[in-house]
């Protein structure tokens, strides 16, 4: 999937927000429950820490305060809202928790629903409501990456546990008439045929509805993932995507501010620059400290690079997320910041 023509309109980014659980679990820590230390996870992973909800936290939550940091900054009210887009494959409730999240933040003119595409889902979100933003259809959107997969988590699996942890990260956006287009481009991809490398699949729980006849229990598995397929996958495709849109877009490398990507493994994100020959300094990489938090890794990365002052207005940033799906896709974005 690629973009249509444009129009009379642009899109601008103009706020960011995030927001992490407090409670924080190291990777020693984790040794006390499974075989494993810190070195052996860095050494794998770059992973040092990752941060757990608790109690009396929850994801909607978390999104809702992520949400509010982006307004904030936009200089927005909430009122002035059209919609509101959560990127989640955890909700709080099945049926959808970007209606509750709109509630909070009483934007009471926004349409909300939830999207589910798992680590690309912030990416897919992201060009979902820009779409809105291109053709007229509304004038403002929010777009919420986050994800609880410690619920999902088996945590006495080492090869899994040591990878996941939870957040949520907000981008604001609005529709420019004859304004600078911050969004200039995206591909987005999926191939179901390889699903199984990483997926939550459905618990076969039947029971007895009435006598002779059987109805499926809801529930759902812990994560199931093959870690070598999904290194392989994602080595593989991301510089393929990125390699498209840049030349379609006729945009060297060498030319982008920076490179955000889904931060699922350092070794992934260190494999994609060396790639195109980006040096660490323009990696943007948080992975460190919170793990793989699925749809909040991108807008929480971007906030943090935005507040501290690594992100200035009119950088260039190439961006992409992959994950299960197995799903994956890229964007060209120029950030403008409020005005």
């Amino acid at each position: 999937m690629t973009r249509a023509p444009k129009n009379n309109f642009g899109v601008n980014f103009v706020g960011t927000g995030s927001a992490k659980p407090t409670q924080v679990i190291s990777n020693d820590e984790l040794g006390l429950r499974v075989e494993t230390n810190d070195s052996w996870i860095k050494s794998r992973t770059g992973i040092s820490q990752r941060r757990v909800l608790g109690k009396n936290e929850s994801l909607t939550e978390l999104s809702t305060t992520a949400a509010r940091q982006a307004l904030q900054m936009a200089d927005w009210e909430p009122e002035s809202i059209d919609l509101v887009i959560l990127a989640t494959s955890t909700p709080d409730d099945l049926f959808g928790s970007a209606p509750k999240i709109q509630a909070n933040l009483s934007a009471t003119s926004a349409v909300s629903f939830d999207l589910t595409a798992a680590c690309s889902g912030f990416l897919f979100a992201l060009v979902t409501a820009s779409q809105y933003l291109l053709n007229g259809s509304v004038k403002r959107a929010l777009v919420i990456g986050a994800d609880q997969l410690s619920r999902w988590v088996d945590w006495d699996d080492r090869g899994s546990c040591i990878l996941f942890g939870d957040g949520a990260g907000a981008l604001a956006m609005e529709a420019k008439p004859n304004g600078l287009d911050g969004f200039i481009d995206f591909r987005l991809k999926s191939d179901g045929s390889r699903g199984d490398c990483l997926n939550v699949p459905n618990l076969d729980v039947f029971q007895t509805l009435v006598p002779g006849k059987m109805y499926q229990k809801g529930g759902f598995s812990p994560i199931q993932m093959n870690g070598q397929e999904v290194y392989k996958f994602a080595v593989r495709e991301v510089p393929l995507v990125l390699d498209e849109l840049l030349i379609s877009n006729s945009i060297k490398p060498s030319q982008l501010d920076w490179l955000l990507l889904h931060q699922a493994n350092q070794r992934i994100l260190d494999s994609v620059a060396d790639r195109f020959k980006i040096p660490n300094k323009k990696v943007l990489s948080n992975l460190a400290n919170y793990g793989n938090t699925s749809a909040a890794t991108i807008p929480l990365m971007l906030d943090e690079a935005v507040r501290d002052g690594r992100v200035k207005s009119g950088d260039l940033i190439a961006t992409s997320g992959f994950g299960a799906g197995l799903s994956w896709g890229a964007a060209l974005l120029r950030w403008i910041g409020p005005n």
